[in-house]
């Protein structure tokens, strides 16, 4: 007997750790190189197009490649994963990476407050980031 529709099918709940397993991954990538205002919006209740989006600023064209290139080699090196496409790299105030059900918007901060994606999507989650713990421990302050 099929389970109920109402029922998230184990592919369905795999695919969606998946996802955010390579939003964290590239959110925590992005703030080891420097990114700021780091945002992963969980889009799962917004479209059926992507799970999440990942936003960075960036402080330069030098440093949004830089990131760019580093979620590319941590997601393939250590998840196994492979971009779909890029859009704005040679142009650099907007670099996005596709990953299927992930997508990761690097930008200046010019680019960031014109296009305003968090308003824009204002019905999606923020997700907590997770962070290390010499961050969030009192003790080390």
């Amino acid at each position: 007997m099929s389970p109920p529709i109402t029922e998230v099918s184990p592919t369905i709940e795999i695919r969606r750790e998946r996802s955010l397993q390579l939003a964290l991954a590239a959110a925590r990538t992005a703030e080891e190189n420097n990114g700021q205002d780091i945002a992963v919006l969980d889009m799962r209740n917004v479209t059926t197009e992507f799970d999440f989006f990942v936003l960075v600023t960036g402080n330069s064209r030098r440093q949004l490649h830089a990131i760019s290139e580093e979620i590319d080699r941590v997601l393939e090196s250590e998840l196994g994963d492979h971009r779909l496409g890029i859009e704005g790299y040679s142009e650099s105030r907007w670099i996005l990476l596709d990953y299927g059900s992930v997508v990761i918007h690097l930008f200046d901060a010019e680019m960031r407050a014109f296009y305003a994606l968090e308003e824009l999507w204002s019905t999606s989650e923020r997700m907590p980031l997770p962070r290390d713990k010499s961050q969030s421990d009192p003790a080390q302050t």
